[in-house]
């Protein structure tokens, strides 16, 4: 079985059209599989001359006449960029700022504000904690009932569990496209109708979707939508977030952090806040610029190859995982907490077993390298632009050496 395995995976690579990216990446020493693409994108070599370039130049040589030259306009300028390449959105509907947890409140605040008379939320019970902690605190300031939907951790939210929770009380719903356990992907488009149907304005959460998994927010006539640069789209430790909303809603939405670069005429510096148009109110302070440098290095990348070609080759990664673990891990305890129908699976599967915590040290120490999720969860995360099938099964062999003592 394990020759079979590792006989696939050799034939797998040699038949990946994405294989050759795989050398645009730096090199890791010491590292034999990294299993963690899905919280932490691998950094291109471009992307370290890119922000020498940028420092030695356009900060060191320009300086403050930065701005006035083109960095004003680069929230805009890489948001549409996101918004055309991963998400399926029209231009102007998508701007990077802030982080994932500012802009969620941002959007979330400005949508309950939109629905007056709307007292509840409905959201689930195994989104990421950043999701459900900002709408408790959104609950509290504007005195909202949160409405809970009890997913089960192994698979995510389904229609049906929201059609019986949205009513006329509804303001927003708030989910997430690629549920962060699992890996489940979630019926956007129905869900979206289903809450447009009660009144409701519908938000997601693409931070595990953006980049891995296509998505197509005009199409579905998603209301607002927030997502990382960090994970499949290499933007660095930290990168900023990007926020889509939706063109109808950009003059009825008000988010409530006016700070001076979402006013309508910045350098006035005037009295009084007046929201600039567009996309553009979503701004509050000075735009992170030298954070989205590798960011725009990654978008150039995944411009060449195509996210429909990125969402093949990870259908097939995640499928080779699972064959791994059905032929070699099962035997050993290990069970599969993500979905079987590609269809329904994500960039990353997470495996499960009693004691996975204590042996995530010695994983990594070996250069093994997958993340760990309470209370017994590892994630193999597999970002198709850097990761071989030879890596997999190298990982994956490890984890089982392991396992067999």
């Amino acid at each position: 079985m394990t020759d079979d395995l590792a006989a696939r995976a050799v034939a797998l690579d040699a038949a990946d059209p994405l294989a050759a990216h795989r050398d645009r990446f730096l090199p890791a020493p010491g590292v034999v599989a990294y299993l963690d693409g899905n919280s932490l994108g691998k950094p291109l070599i471009e992307t370290a001359a890119r922000m020498d370039a940028f420092i030695r130049t356009q900060w060191g040589q320009n300086l403050i006449r930065g701005w006035d030259d083109e960095w004003l306009d680069w929230p805009e300028r890489i948001g549409d960029r996101i918004g055309a390449l991963a998400l399926g959105a029209a231009p102007g509907q998508t701007i990077v700022a802030d982080s994932t947890t500012v802009l969620i409140y941002k959007l979330a605040r400005a949508a309950v504000d939109a629905r007056p008379g709307r007292t509840e939320v409905v959201l689930d019970t195994d989104n990421f904690p950043t999701d459900r902690y900002v709408l408790e605190g959104i609950a509290a300031e504007r005195g909202l009932t949160l409405r809970w939907i009890e997913t089960d951790p192994a698979t995510g939210v389904h229609p049906s569990q929201v059609a019986e929770m949205v009513g006329p009380d509804t303001a927003l719903v708030l989910f997430s496209h690629v549920a962060y356990r699992s890996g489940w992907i979630a019926d956007v488009g129905e869900i979206t109708r289903v809450a447009h149907e009660a009144g409701a304005l519908a938000m997601w959460d693409l931070c595990h979707s953006a980049g891995s998994v296509p998505t197509w927010l005009d199409e579905w006539g998603v209301d607002l939508a927030v997502g990382c640069s960090y994970k499949y789209l290499n933007g660095g430790p930290g990168g900023p977030a990007f926020a889509y909303l939706r063109g109808g809603l950009q003059a009825e939405l008000r988010q409530p952090i006016r700070g001076w670069m979402g006013h309508r005429a910045a350098f006035e510096m005037g009295p009084g806040h007046e929201y600039a148009p567009g996309i553009r109110a979503l701004l509050s302070g000075t735009p992170p610029i030298l954070a989205m440098v590798p960011l725009d290095v990654s978008l150039d990348l995944l411009a060449e190859v195509g996210v429909e070609a990125v969402r093949e080759k990870s259908t097939l990664l995640t499928g080779y995982a699972l064959d791994f673990a059905d032929e070699l891990l099962a035997p050993l305890g290990v069970t599969v907490a993500s979905p079987r129908d590609p269809a329904r699976r994500g960039g990353h599967v997470t495996l499960t077993r009693p004691g996975f915590g204590d042996l995530l040290q010695p994983l990594w120490d070996e250069g093994v390298i997958p993340d760990y999720r309470r209370p017994d969860g590892l994630r193999i995360g597999l970002a198709p632009l850097s990761t071989s099938f030879t890596e997999v099964h190298q990982g994956l062999s490890r984890l089982r050496d392991r396992l067999v003592g």
